[in-house]
């Protein structure tokens, strides 16, 4: 009797484990995070961040049980205008010198749709963490034609206002609202590794 009841323990302990999320790595050169603000009600522009940095813990078979936390190096900025990322990274806006980087930590994944998520968590810009909620869309999950190793693509967006985190200049001239877009390509992170 207790062969059978350690047997089917650790049948049901390899099972779930078989399920559990694994590590992935974000593909740094096949992630875009860019973030989009109205100019004076002439235009909308454009910077990205060329950097990015994280832990993601995926279930292929359960998204929701998923895990993210992402680190921005800010000093990565780029608009493409020196001038504009030299403004970009000083104290009216990121202030760079005191807080180089923004994180964003999950803290529940909920499904919304087919292949679609809402991913709640914290966001941290300027020392000020705020909740936040990404809309994330899934591209594809499988296996990678190039490495063949399981990987996952994914789209997401969010929409901040820059005055939670401080960044209060020139307002209202230039709206509050700032859309951050972000495209990325992930990879189960095999032992050798």
């Amino acid at each position: 009797m207790l062969k059978r009841l350690l047997l089917a323990s650790l049948l049901a302990a390899s099972t779930s484990v078989a399920f559990a999320a694994e590590p992935y790595a974000i593909d740094p050169s096949h992630t875009n995070v860019v973030f989009t603000w109205n100019h004076l009600g002439f235009s909308n522009l454009s910077g990205r961040f060329e950097q990015v940095q994280g832990d993601f813990q995926f279930d292929a078979e359960d998204p929701t049980k998923s895990t993210l936390s992402v680190t921005i190096p800010v000093t990565s900025l780029s608009t493409g205008v020196g001038r504009l990322d030299e403004h970009l990274r000083g104290s009216d806006f990121f202030d760079v010198a005191k807080y180089p980087e923004a994180r964003f930590v999950s803290s529940a994944i909920t499904a919304v749709g087919e292949g679609r998520y809402a991913v709640a968590g914290e966001l941290t810009i300027r020392g000020v963490t705020k909740p936040a909620v990404l809309g994330v869309t899934v591209n594809r999950i499988g296996p990678h034609p190039m490495s063949k190793k399981p990987a996952a693509g994914f789209d997401a967006t969010m929409t901040i206002k820059r005055s939670d985190f401080g960044m209060t200049y020139a307002l209202p001239a230039v709206p509050d609202e700032i859309r951050i877009t972000i495209s990325t390509e992930t990879s189960l992170i095999t032992p050798a590794e």
